[in-house]
């Protein structure tokens, strides 16, 4: 089954083609890359502009099914679905859950059924992964109204990435899945932590939007929500204007003037103090956050690091786990310098393993689509 991957960002859209060839194992995780593109911004998106870049990428050997990364599933899709035109609608009402990311993916969705309209197109969901969490793990104490009648609650994000980040995790350690507990960090410009028991999710860092959580590229994760309140009040700032402040004006951009780590750690070397404290702050959340998840676990057999800064940054890996050597965490300073795609880069010895997973967002989606499909 030949599977087009669409990613449609808020910027961009990004088809991906995987051949049927599952080459890294048995369970569907691997697959041959036939070609990739990028394309323009989701909300130009026509059919044509699909065709013409399937012509392009396809090479007339066709498509058996597409893929589409959906951010919000609500609590109504909890696993990938065909989209027909009631699903399409229902997705639509989630505008206002993810108000970004949504009308993307719908443009997506659109535009390739359009062009591709004998080819079954799948959503796959990256809050579909956090459906396990258990009540107490996604369960806000705010008033019964708001949680029956807006639907407040915890639905956390990056379900694919964490998906995939366990299976290969498990691989890579030759572990069955039963009983493997994992704290998975996606350090990206989004950034979220995913406790992982045998195979599900039981815990992770962002809640009802992707604010919650850790210090993120320019997000600024977790702030007292009495902030806000003060914010408006005493100051007289809109909604508007804090939102935007808090998703694009915040985190390592405010801290250090770049949401860069790499250029934060370049700065560090030449003792640049507010780039130090950029990565002060970083790092001691996302140690924090790990311990969290740890407790979540009741204890933790693996560590993962993936996207752009777990996968590239020696550094944010070191720092993120300093002092949790007493979980039985630590890292082996050389390999974890000298890593490059999937490895284990942990301290001889040490009770819980450490890897580097490369994020294959792609991979997990068209493997929810083979299983769905069949």
């Amino acid at each position: 089954m030949r599977v087009l991957v669409v990613n449609a960002g808020s910027s961009s859209v990004k088809l991906r083609l995987l051949d049927t060839a599952d080459t890294d194992d048995t369970d569907g995780i691997g697959a041959d890359v036939a070609g990739r593109l990028d394309l323009g911004a989701p909300s130009t998106l026509e059919p044509d502009a699909v065709r013409d870049a399937l012509d392009g990428l396809v090479g007339g050997s066709g498509v058996d099914a597409v893929g589409h990364r959906v951010v919000h599933g609500g609590d109504r899709f909890t696993r990938p679905v065909v989209v027909d035109d009631e699903v399409r609608s229902e997705l639509e009402s989630l505008v206002d859950l993810a108000p970004l990311h949504q009308p993307a993916s719908l443009a997506g969705i659109d535009a390739v059924r359009a062009a591709l309209p004998e080819v079954p197109s799948v959503a796959c969901f990256d809050t579909a992964f956090h459906a396990t969490m258990p009540i107490e793990a996604r369960t806000y104490a705010v008033p019964a109204e708001w949680r029956k009648r807006f639907g407040v609650r915890r639905y956390g994000f990056h379900g694919l990435s964490h998906a995939y980040a366990a299976r290969r995790a498990a691989q890579l350690l030759d572990r069955e899945a039963a009983g493997f507990r994992l704290v998975n960090c996606h350090l990206g410009a989004g950034a979220s932590l995913c406790a992982v028991h045998s195979g599900e999710s039981i815990e992770t860092t962002m809640g009802f939007t992707p604010l919650e959580g850790l210090v993120m590229a320019t997000r600024s994760g977790s702030v007292d929500p009495g902030l806000v309140v003060w914010l408006q009040e005493r100051h007289g700032l809109t909604a508007g204007e804090i939102g935007d402040a808090l998703e694009h004006r915040s985190g390592l951009v405010a801290l250090a003037g770049t949401a860069d780590m790499r250029v934060i750690e370049s700065r560090m070397d030449t003792g640049d103090e507010d780039a130090h404290i950029a990565f002060a702050v970083y790092t001691y959340r996302l140690r924090a956050g790990i311990a969290t998840m740890v407790a979540a676990l009741s204890g933790v057999d693996a560590v993962s690091f993936t996207g752009g800064v777990g996968e590239n940054s020696p550094a944010a890996r070191e720092g993120g786990l300093a002092g949790l050597e007493y979980l039985g965490v630590a890292v082996n300073p050389g390999m974890n310098e000298a890593a490059r795609g999937d490895g284990i880069v942990s301290a001889p010895g040490s009770p819980a393993a450490v890897l580097v997973v490369t994020a294959r967002e792609d991979l997990e989606i068209a493997a929810q689509v083979r299983r769905l499909l069949g």
